[in-house]
């Protein structure tokens, strides 16, 4: 499974893992699949609102999705899983 790499403000580097969960969270809330989004669209958005709902289903409060939770992050980087078991 694909990861986010999320750098927030304050040098807090944390990697979550894009779990099934997190792809039907995203595709309730953009009313688009969740691979098609990201292979036809390339909205910066989607990934900022998945980096949202990865840190907020880990147990971490953050603002709601907006400008106040932008503010809180440097980057957000999609990484391949290295596991050759997936």
């Amino acid at each position: 499974m694909a990861k986010l790499k999320i750098t927030r403000v304050g040098g807090e580097v944390v990697t979550y893992t894009i779990t099934p969960a997190n792809e039907y969270a995203f595709e309730v809330s953009r009313n688009i699949g969740f691979h098609k989004a990201f292979r036809e669209n390339e909205k910066q958005t989607d990934m900022y609102w998945l980096a949202w709902e990865c840190i907020r289903s880990n147990g971490v409060t953050v603002p709601e999705f907006g400008l106040d939770f932008l503010k809180t992050l440097v980057s957000v980087t999609v990484e391949d899983d290295d596991s050759p078991n997936e």
